[in-house]
């Protein structure tokens, strides 16, 4: 009794004054009631600090402390129908009646708050605290709209303070967060969090920037007003008061209407604007709430039936990872079996390496999990007093992808690593086929998303190559797979036929898509970062499909508007051992791009010897150092086999560095082999372009929006035509938007930049110049 006492007071503390709870609800409510049996077992025993005899823990002291004319008690807790039972039974006993109507009403998931109202004007604002002193909050309150300054209608009472919860809806929690990352601030772990560290900020103006909402569920103290004699009436008095008042509620009568209404509740949670953690019931007829009465820290007449445990503490038996359909990498904690919203959790994921770091999770520590409705279990913090001896190793995200093999990337500025096996990686196989039959790529008509899933379930596909190896057999074999497993037989097939002009039409599309133009066999490849408008670039400037596969990052990335994340993409794509053999397989299965030809002519002055120095990345080498290193007579490849960099005049770090780098010699290679390929390229450039530019070359456009009476792929079409380019993103280098109807971000983003925006009438203007 003593150690449960110290232990439950400890997580009292921790969760009612410094905000920071250690363990889950489920855990202190099982402590609790561990003690709550040992004492009325062994009640010469109880101690005076005993948390059964409170409701909280002190208030935080920079606020003002207000004592509560009428004590905010909280309510005892039910889990199983059999506690709803038990509890009926009480009250029909306390009441000596048959049958009780109760008020019905959702548990919210906040902070609970006591607003006083004296003369109809909202004078005070105090948080429950330990239910019999509270926090002065007023002025954070004042900043909550939906709570009235002053009360609607002219009789009101002399004093009334409102009983009710302060909450933050589940979408304007995600806007907040979304800002707290945009800000590179902490996030909330929950709503209640939210709500919780929005009220008590000593700084009012923080508190307006959030949106929190209240809804009143009952009275405290009452004066020179009768109180109507049933709290649902009340509840329709705070109503028509001004006051919010939850519409979800509801006068039942027996335990079989408790229930009915609880398990009506559990079924609507998930599309409840806000969160939930039970339902409350409360005798309906006040006179009859006064009979019953209270015991020492909570009233008979009214239980909190709260829902399974969202939250509990389990063992990380180990951290594996997960290849999502688009390659991401997702950290997965493997955990000792454990009952979380009563389903049996044996994983939850940790999000991404960062996310991992920053709780510290490691193998062996016991952590807190959370699962949420029908959303994937995560950890939320780990209970570090319970870490192993020794410690277990800081967690690291393995270097190779667990499905494939192939290496895994992890981009600068961004959070999820990938597999980089796009094109063989099982895991992402049917999202690569998806992409690489679709209209703006090799499009193959009739190849949609349920024939793939069953060509694929069906082991009759691995990889983008195995589209031109299939047969009427093969498809006419995962036709008859499919409907097996779906139960149905066609009429057909009832018929004693087999129908294979479907067959026949996809095997022609399959054909028919083997000569595409190099753009879309570009774009169908799935490249990272790689859309129309990249793949077009390509495709302009370097012209055969061999030459894209060849082309390390420093050529890609002066050609125009791709840059230092999009050429490594590129680069990185084509490295790979396994997309290079996916790549020849589909090149021997007959796909040959169209079109191809020589590079184009201005890639001449690309190919300057500074420009490709610079883009080499090298630490500190600026263009104008790559300048003086190369008016000192130097070149790339005379560069790549030099000995000594102390010639140049270039100052003491930049030697340095580039010394450094040279000193590496994968580098050396990449300087040699990016000469060769210059070499090569500049003899194969025609001395000129092939035909005149239009007058909108060097142009930039981004569409957006429903233009009226073109399509954007017609506009782009006129732009292009015109020399200009079209671009999917708005940057600094944008020159237009074309923006139409219902434009969104991108119009938005341009605002932002400056960018001119144009409409349609505008852009023909301009190509009509």
């Amino acid at each position: 009794m003593a150690w449960l006492v110290e232990e439950l007071n400890r997580h009292i503390y921790n969760y009612h004054v410094l905000d920071a709870p250690t363990i889950p609800d489920a855990e202190y409510d099982r402590l609790f009631v561990e003690l709550q049996q040992l004492e009325a077992a062994h009640p010469q025993a109880v101690s005076n600090d005993s948390p059964t005899s409170r409701v909280g823990a002190a208030p935080i002291p920079e606020f003002r402390q207000v004592t509560h004319a009428v004590p905010m008690l909280s309510l005892n807790n039910g889990f199983s129908e059999e506690d709803i039972e038990n509890f009926d039974r009480r009250v029909r006993d306390g009441l000596d009646l048959q049958r009780v109507e109760y008020n019905a009403e959702l548990k919210f998931d906040g902070l609970a708050i006591s607003l006083r109202y004296e003369n109809g004007v909202l004078v005070q604002a105090a948080t429950r605290g330990d239910g019999y002193t509270g926090e002065d909050v007023t002025a954070n309150i004042r900043t909550v709209r939906v709570i009235p300054l002053r009360l609607l209608g002219k009789e009101v009472p002399e004093v009334l303070e409102v009983r009710g919860e302060v909450l933050m809806f589940k979408a304007d929690f995600e806007r907040l967060n979304q800002r707290q990352r945009d800000a590179g601030q902490k996030e909330f772990a929950n709503p209640r969090n939210a709500a919780a560290g929005s009220l008590r900020q000593l700084d009012a103006r923080i508190t307006a920037q959030r949106k929190l909402r209240f809804f009143a569920y009952g009275v405290g103290l009452l004066e020179g007003a009768e109180l109507p004699d049933s709290h649902s009436a009340v509840l329709d008095w705070l109503d028509r008061l001004g006051l919010p008042v939850a519409k979800e509620r509801a006068v039942v009568a027996g335990c079989e209407g408790l229930l009915g209404y609880f398990r009506s509740v559990g079924e609507r949670r998930k599309s409840l604007p806000y969160e939930i953690d039970g339902v409350v019931y409360k005798v309906d007829k006040v006179a009859d709430q006064a009979r019953l009465g209270f015991v020492s820290r909570a009233p008979r007449f009214a239980l909190a039936h709260k829902f399974p445990a969202e939250e509990a503490l389990t063992v990380v038996q180990a951290i594996d990872v997960q290849v999502g359909r688009t390659g991401a990498i997702t950290p997965v904690a493997r955990l000792v079996p454990v009952s979380v919203g009563g389903v049996t959790v044996t994983n939850a994921t940790l999000h991404n390496e960062d996310e991992v770091r920053r709780k510290d999770v490691r193998v062996g520590d016991t952590v807190v999990v959370r699962r949420a409705g029908d959303v994937i279990p995560e950890v939320l913090s780990v209970v570090l007093e319970r870490r192993p001896e020794p410690i277990p190793p800081v967690y690291e995200l393995p270097k190779s992808c667990p499905v494939c093999g192939s290496h895994v990337v992890r981009e600068e500025g961004e959070a999820v690593a990938r597999c980089s096996g796009g094109l063989t990686c099982a895991a992402q196989r049917k999202e690569a086929i998806r992409h690489f039959a679709g209209r703006r790529m090799m499009d193959i008509e009739g190849l949609g998303d349920r024939y793939i899933d069953s060509l694929v379930e069906a082991n009759l596909i691995h990889g983008v190559a195995d589209l031109y190896k299939l047969t009427l057999d093969d498809l006419l074999k995962m036709k008859r797979l499919a409907d097996e497993r779906e139960g149905t037989t066609p009429e057909t097939v009832k018929q004693g036929k087999v129908a294979t002009k479907w067959a026949d039409n996809l095997l022609e599309a399959i054909r028919a898509s083997k000569q595409p133009p190099l753009e879309r066999l570009l774009f169908a490849l799935g490249i990272r970062h790689v859309g129309e408008s990249t793949a077009k670039t390509l495709a302009d400037w370097l012209g055969r499909f061999e030459l894209v596969r060849r082309a390390p990052a420093a050529l890609l990335r002066v050609l125009p508007d791709i840059g230092g994340t999009v050429a490594e993409a590129i680069a990185d794509f084509f490295a790979e051992e396994k997309n290079q053999g996916a790549i020849d397989a589909l090149l021997a299965a007959g796909v040959a791009p169209q079109g191809e030809h020589a590079p184009k002519a201005q890639l001449r002055e690309k190919l300057d010897e500074v420009s490709l120095l610079v883009a080499l990345d090298i630490p500190k080498l600026t263009e104008p150092r790559a300048r003086q290193l190369m008016a000192e007579g130097m070149s790339l490849d005379k560069l790549a086999h030099l000995k000594v960099f102390n010639v140049f005049g270039l100052p003491a770090t930049v030697q340095a560095a580039l010394e450094e780098w040279m000193a590496v010699p994968a580098n050396r290679e990449r300087l040699s082999a990016l000469s060769a390929l210059r070499q090569e390229l500049l003899a194969e450039l025609p001395e000129a372009a092939a035909q005149p530019e239009g007058h909108l070359s060097g142009k930039t456009f981004v569409l957006t929006g429903t233009l009226p009476t073109m399509s954007r792929d017609a506009a782009g079409a006129l732009i292009e035509a015109a020399g200009g380019k079209v671009s999917g993103s708005v940057s600094k280098k944008t020159s237009y938007v074309v923006a139409g109807a219902e434009a969104g971000s991108k119009l938005a983003k341009a605002e932002e930049l400056g960018v001119t925006v144009l409409d349609e009438a505008g852009l023909m203007a301009l190509l009509n110049k």
